[in-house]
């Protein structure tokens, strides 16, 4: 009797858990749509090393929703770029509001010593137990063993943005890693449109929106929310990229 009863809590508390997942990822794309996102974005010219990239897609409380890769096997693309994914995403929901956003670009310079923000990086570390669970082989699949849980983490280098529905609604954020930390910030930022998801209130940017911003000479940042070059065409390709949406008010 006990032991059916045992089974019966764990079966209940497996189940609220999932329903709990699919509430939190409700307003987000699917693992099928974000891995084709993924893959879109990926494959044009992003400067830097044109390696394979992982994606993490995460609800607006943290609960990862997704994990993908864009090659054909999970060893195609670094495996330590599956966390720092997912890593950038928190960061992008974690320090992005629903009238401002910040890119994971953005934060670089107020980290440095002498930054106003100095030290953030260290305050939130990644759960292990869930960055390192599960087999290798479900890694970047429907099943990865990230899916569901909170990995918490921060990332301060490019490829994390928040993503923002067409009411302007902050719902969420992804993480892109793979390559020069500006070929994931260029990679998420086709992602996110591509999605459909880039509804932008504001930000850092003369833009006013979350694009990473080239101003830093002699080790300092102009406006204080530079990060480096990466010795690509990334300048370039920058101005290259699609604008953010607008949420057009009645």
């Amino acid at each position: 009797m006990k032991k059916t009863l045992k089974i019966a809590l764990t079966l209940l508390a497996l189940e609220f858990g999932l329903n709990a997942h699919a509430k939190d990822c409700d307003a987000l794309p699917n693992y099928e749509a974000f891995k084709k996102a993924l893959i879109s974005a990926r494959k044009a010219d992003n400067g830097g090393l044109n390696f394979e990239m992982w994606g993490t897609l995460v609800a607006r409380d943290g609960t990862i929703c997704a994990v993908a890769f864009t090659g054909a096997q999970t060893g195609d693309q670094w495996l330590g770029s599956r966390v720092i994914s997912a890593q950038k995403a928190n960061t992008a929901i974690s320090f992005s509001l629903p009238t401002f956003a910040l890119s994971t670009a953005n934060l670089y310079s107020i980290v440095q010593p002498g930054g106003f923000a100095f030290g953030i990086q260290e305050s939130n570390p990644v759960d292990v137990k869930v960055a390192y669970k599960g087999h290798f082989e479900k890694y970047g699949t429907k099943k990865d063993p990230m899916v569901g849980e909170k990995l918490g983490g921060l990332n301060v280098f490019g490829g994390g943005l928040a993503l923002y529905n067409d009411k302007g609604e902050m719902v969420g954020g992804i993480g892109v890693s793979g390559d020069s930390s500006c070929a994931d910030h260029l990679i998420a930022w086709r992602l996110r449109n591509e999605m459909g998801l880039d509804y932008v209130p504001a930000g850092p940017a003369a833009t006013k929106d979350d694009q990473i911003i080239f101003d830093i000479a002699n080790g300092k940042s102009k406006g204080g929310f530079g990060q480096p070059t990466c010795g690509g065409k990334e300048v370039e390709l920058v101005s290259s990229l699609p604008a953010v949406k607008k949420v057009t008010k009645k």
